[in-house]
């Protein structure tokens, strides 16, 4: 990885829950040493990719962040054509939506969208989401481009004792995920989430990200699920169509086989 990647993947450490970072802690999340640390984020606020906070000192987001994400929506408008379909989803499922774009081999959050129906929810606090270890990353890898699994396997991190760490475990859930169109998290992400997922495409006829809904898992049910399932077809229907994209005749063939009568995805390990 080039010094430049080296300093540009800190800004993906920030996060709602985690707007500021002191230099300390971003070493430890970052597993850096400490005199790199501080010349990337040198680096990054010379160019007004972070900023100081004048009474913390601690570093956040800067304006060249708010500048490009303008610019990307405003040429690439993505996030305002998927809100309708994920509020909907939202208030259809009872429970988080939210909507993931893969650029390169990453997989970036891109909008969320939450129920107001209980007081416990899923909180989507992830700027890029694992591709082993999420609903959407498996989409991706089912459906995206054949070098993502390479990408994926260089980091099967185990985030709980469900979580696929080993390559023909992966490609397992893979398999399935092609096989039924739909990606499923079985608590492989957190112990308390189910996720569910399916692909997004784009203009140019490719992958372009995954609509998901999280749910906390004591609430998951067999009637959720048939839910949910039902509500992510016409939710990725409509943001591939306000995407410019179609859906492939081999995915809405997986959804038409898939029985949403019964819970047919992969059962818990």
């Amino acid at each position: 990885m080039s010094s430049a990647a080296k300093a540009l993947k800190l800004l993906s450490h920030f996060s709602v829950t985690r707007p500021e970072i002191g230099l300390s802690q971003m070493c430890r999340i970052a597993g850096r040493d400490k005199a790199t640390t501080y010349r990337h984020l040198q680096a990054l606020e010379e160019q007004g990719f972070v900023e100081q906070n004048p009474a913390t000192r601690q570093y956040r987001l800067g304006p060249a962040v708010m500048q490009l994400a303008q610019l990307r929506e405003a040429t690439v408008p993505r996030k305002e054509a998927a809100r309708p379909a994920l509020a909907a989803l939202a208030d259809a499922t009872c429970e988080t939506a939210h909507v993931t774009v893969l650029s390169g081999t990453t997989l970036y959050g891109l909008c969320e969208s939450y129920a107001s129906h209980h007081a416990t929810r899923a909180v989507i606090d992830l700027n890029t989401f694992p591709l082993h270890a999420t609903a959407s990353g498996l989409c991706a890898l089912a459906f995206g481009p054949a070098d993502l699994l390479a990408a994926a396997v260089t980091d099967l991190h185990g985030f709980t004792d469900r979580t696929p760490t080993d390559r023909d475990d992966l490609t397992a859930l893979i398999h399935h995920t092609r096989t039924t169109g739909f990606g499923r998290a079985n608590r492989i992400y957190e112990d308390e989430i189910e996720g569910l997922s399916a692909p997004v495409f784009d203009q140019t006829g490719h992958f372009a990200g995954a609509v998901a809904v999280a749910c906390v898992a004591t609430r998951f049910t067999p009637a959720l699920e048939r839910t949910i399932l039902t509500e992510l077809t016409t939710a990725a229907r409509e943001i591939t169509r306000n995407w410019g994209g179609t859906i492939p005749d081999a995915v809405e063939a997986a959804w038409a086989s898939t029985d949403t009568q019964e819970t047919t995805l992969e059962p818990t390990p």
